[in-house]
């Protein structure tokens, strides 16, 4: 009795090489640019998750550079974690367009990508904690503050949905 439960295959594993892609024809497309980039990830809904969070990242980022501050350590402590981790969540975008972790199976992606979102969600939540205790109701550093909050509620968003996908117990997959 499975209740629904579903099995979801991404592909990606660190055990063996990946199966390939399976072949479809594109009307509008060569067959190199359908190998290339994956299309899909564009609208799919980790997809937009990762851009909502750079964008995020980069508005805290912005608006606490942009502030007058007095308190050097907790403000550059902040911009150094929303730029780590905005570099790291477009690093795991752009691995995703452009499939590369198909050609890389010695790395389990799906435990690295758990494992950034883990320490940058801890991180940007202590940076974003600090900025808001500091921000002496200055506005620049309050929207950075703010837009720190809505990127770690995204990153915890998005660290489930991995976890989610990837921790599949072998009994689900075997009554399938």
């Amino acid at each position: 009795m499975s209740h629904g439960a579903r099995v979801i295959r991404t592909g990606v594993s660190s055990g063996g090489p990946a199966a390939p892609p399976p072949i479809t024809v594109a009307s509008s497309s060569a067959g190199s640019d359908v190998e290339l980039m994956d299309g899909g990830y564009f609208r799919s809904c980790a997809g937009m998750l990762k851009v909502a969070q750079m964008i995020s990242l980069l508005i805290a980022f912005i608006s606490v550079n942009n502030s007058a501050w007095t308190d050097y350590s907790a403000y550059s402590f902040f911009q150094i974690v929303t730029m780590c981790d905005l570099v790291m969540i477009l690093f795991f975008y752009i691995m995703h367009i452009f499939r590369v972790y198909r050609k890389l199976t010695c790395v389990s992606w799906p435990l690295a990508e758990f494992l950034h979102y883990l320490i940058g969600t801890i991180l940007l939540l202590i940076g974003s904690i600090i900025a808001a205790a500091r921000s002496y109701n200055i506005t620049g550093l309050v929207a950075g503050a703010t837009f720190g909050f809505l990127a770690t509620i995204l990153c915890l968003i998005s660290m489930w949905s991995s976890y989610k996908v990837s921790c599949i117990t072998q009994s689900t997959n075997a009554s399938v």
